[in-house]
């Protein structure tokens, strides 16, 4: 073998050998999730300790944001049209675009209870419980809304008479309770944690109402079946960050503020106040919280018949 050809196959072995080294260094491709009310609400919270802590990066996966919306269809819609299908949206709304016949695979739970929200009212109101409400005006945030579901489910409950006032969110409601206009309003964490010195509580969801299942993470069947090992890094990663907030309140808290417009104070009782309900779900499918949430949607007409979740439910994607 001639000294030039010895020469170009060292060349060429050398070429390969740094190919495959470079390729071991490429680092994974950057993606967005969708989560809804990132930012507002604390269904974001092991989210954003998953990216803060490195827990996608130790699996692999370069998540650099969050794709957001107030909810609703809005994040529904997000999520089938972003470049990575997956997030974490209201079970409400997966369970609408289902029977809308879109393509919609649940794959893990994510906020396992409705409990955090409450009813408040002026600390020197006579109005002490959810039967002394009979009669009376209370604020719900808008029609068909969560809030309005569980207020009927409460008034039903207790065989009482109320009449719900749509008040346009929660800082209406508060403003209306304000002003005398409700006896109550509605209220949820983090914004209870900042306004809970303020008001006396009337009624929890918590203490009222059977465990009803908030939201879902969701992807398509399409990506679930080309993508079942990603998807399954992304519910490991939220799974770790939803330990992590359990466990260390106070560091989540420092966490939140980086990725919340927060004070870092709220944000702590909020992760208390949660933690006590246990509020975050690690993944596992819980069906009868999912079947809770069915009956009440079915109860303000959002829903008819019952959700078969052999179908649109697959537990395949949970360690």
């Amino acid at each position: 073998m001639s000294f030039m050809t010895t020469m170009k196959r060292k060349a060429v072995l050398g070429a390969a050998a740094m190919g495959v080294a470079l390729a071991t260094l490429v680092p994974a491709q950057a993606e967005e999730i969708t989560v809804t009310h990132w930012g507002v609400l604390m269904y974001g919270a092991p989210y954003a300790v998953a990216m803060e802590k490195g827990y996608y990066k130790e699996q692999g996966l370069d998540i650099t944001g969050v794709l957001t919306s107030k909810g609703g269809g809005t994040t529904m819609r997000n999520v089938m049209a972003a470049p990575m299908p997956y997030g974490e949206v209201a079970l409400s709304a997966a369970v609408a675009a289902i029977n809308q016949g879109l393509d919609v695979k649940i794959i893990h739970t994510g906020v396992r209870t409705a409990g955090e929200i409450l009813w408040v009212t002026k600390p020197d109101s006579p109005v002490k419980t959810a039967k002394d409400l009979d009669g009376k005006k209370v604020a719900f945030t808008s029609p068909k809304s969560v809030t309005d579901m569980l207020l009927t489910m409460v008034k039903d409950k207790h065989g009482i008479t109320v009449d719900g006032v749509s008040a346009g969110g929660v800082g209406g409601g508060l403003t209306m309770l304000e002003q005398g206009a409700v006896a109550a309003a509605p209220v949820m964490d983090p914004i209870w944690a900042r306004v809970q010195n303020k008001y006396r509580m009337v009624f929890a969801v918590e203490t009222e109402l059977p465990t009803m299942v908030q939201t879902v993470g969701v992807t398509t069947s399409d990506f679930a079946a080309k993508n079942g090992d990603k998807l399954k890094k992304l519910i490991e990663a939220r799974r770790k960050g939803v330990d992590f907030v359990y466990a260390n309140p106070e560091e989540t808290a420092k966490i939140m503020t980086k990725y919340y417009d927060i004070d870092e104070a709220v944000a702590l009782q909020a992760l208390k106040n949660l933690a006590t309900i246990k509020y975050w779900s690690a993944g596992d499918f819980e069906y009868d919280g999912m079947n809770n949430l069915i009956k009440g949607l079915q109860i303000i007409g959002e829903v008819k018949g019952e959700v078969d979740w052999s179908k649109h439910a697959d537990a395949a994607f949970l360690k």
